[in-house]
């Protein structure tokens, strides 16, 4: 098995906006096109996760507006699932208007499937009779159900099928030192890819900056005085003007990893930023982008694909750390597992809120933990198994995540779904 093929096709993606709404979008439009036109009603069901992620962020060329049920309007509209992760690139004003009139007329139904554990989008429509009902699940793009008036014809879409998980159940099983001998033996075409995926996010981090958030405001404190142009800030600026630009909806694509294009912004811009500044060789700082992608996918193998804790702040940060940790001293476990140690050591209580602009305020964060955690290690210091829930093995630390994540915090995607729906209630938008 060609373990970084697996990561790439199923996880490593370009997406335009944040990647649960666009899923939903995804979804609709592949209802959508069995009923061979705008359906008259559409329901969707989502996992707690997903109804988070959906919440606050603005979904790209909507006119501004926010959230699941417009993005999964538009792409019953549009009604081209072949687009993937970049259905919703060319909407055209008739386009907006036809799916702000399914949703005025109360033409979409909207819950959360609390109980739902893993990703999980439903959409069931209806046109002239006919009744599709598609699934996307264990992955963005992954259709894993799909029925027409009762008859399953998922195998006749190119996405369609449960997905082959094999990759994962691998993974699982392994180590991390094998991971990362996998993730860096990278073909041409390897290299290209994650070239593209470089060239992306930096160019959605330079446009951010006309977003006016984060990113603005950290620049400003550089102008004022009040910080330093200095790698950290570098680094910082430029992820969190990827991810303002993301939440506000800009028609820019991402390369995802993981499936989320936030946690793109962070296991990429990070480890290239700092490999220029330092003066690394090109082919070299792409192989770290390749072992990020791949510790970021191994850490999501036992914390799940959307997690109670903030997937930027933990996996993304951790694989940020590992990446620049390579860059300088190749694969060492003894430096790897101090890297990722002090990551864990510092942020593993952040959770998960949803996807919104604040959450550029945890990627600075996340960037500056990767850093400070790559860079100590790489001197020698990290923490020790005595510190809290770290454990005696890099595998062991990250298992000890998935249980924090899995088991004890369990309550935290329904309170905070509740919360949402609350405020919703009392803005008479639920």
């Amino acid at each position: 098995m060609d373990l970084l093929r697996e990561i790439f096709t199923n996880e490593v993606f370009p997406a335009i906006g944040c990647t649960e709404p666009i899923s939903c979008a995804y979804a609709a439009a592949a209802a959508a096109e069995q009923l061979q036109g705008i359906p008259d009603t559409i329901d969707i069901l989502v996992d707690a996760g997903t109804f988070k992620n959906g919440a606050a962020v603005t979904v790209p060329n909507s006119g501004g507006e926010k959230g699941n049920v417009i993005a999964s309007a538009l792409g019953a509209v549009i009604g081209r699932s072949g687009l993937r992760l970049e259905i919703l690139k060319d909407v055209t004003p008739d386009t907006l208007a036809r799916a702000r009139q399914l949703v005025e007329t109360g033409a979409v139904s909207y819950g959360c499937k609390e109980d739902e554990k893993g990703f999980h989008v439903e959409v069931s429509a209806r046109r002239n009779g006919s009744h599709v009902r598609c699934i996307v699940s264990e992955g963005h793009t992954n259709i894993t159900c799909l029925e027409k008036d009762g008859m399953s014809i998922v195998d006749t879409h190119p996405h369609g099928g449960t997905k082959d998980a094999t990759y994962r159940d691998v993974m699982q099983k392994m180590k991390l030192e094998e991971v990362l001998r996998d993730a860096t033996r990278l073909d041409e075409g390897q290299r290209a890819y994650i070239q593209r995926g470089i060239d992306m996010n930096m160019t959605i981090a330079e446009k951010g900056i006309d977003m006016k958030r984060t990113g603005y405001q950290l620049r400003q404190m550089m102008r004022d005085g009040l910080k330093a142009d200095d790698l950290f800030y570098q680094v910082k600026l430029r992820v969190a003007c990827a991810v303002d630009a993301r939440m506000g909806g800009m028609p820019e694509p991402v390369m995802t990893s993981g499936g989320s294009g936030n946690q793109g912004t962070l296991t990429v811009i990070a480890p290239y930023v700092v490999g220029r500044h330092n003066g690394i060789d090109i082919g070299r700082i792409q192989e770290s982008i390749a072992v990020s992608h791949a510790v970021n996918s191994y850490v999501k193998c036992f914390t799940g694909e959307l997690s109670v804790i903030c997937g930027c702040a933990i996996a993304a940060s951790i694989a940020s750390a590992v990446a620049m940790v390579y860059q300088k001293a190749g694969i060492d476990m003894a430096k790897i597992g101090l890297a990722m140690d002090n990551v864990i050591g510092d942020l593993c209580g952040i959770i998960c809120d949803g996807a919104k602009p604040g959450c550029s305020m945890k990627i600075m964060s996340g960037a500056e933990t990767a850093m400070r955690s790559a860079f100590m290690a790489l001197s020698g210091y990290g923490l020790s198994s005595e510190d809290g829930m770290l454990g005696r093995s890099p595998e062991e630390s990250i298992l000890n995540i998935g249980k924090i994540s899995l088991q004890g915090m369990f309550a935290v995607d329904p309170t905070v779904v509740h919360i949402i729906q609350d405020k919703s209630s009392r803005r008479g938008l639920a």
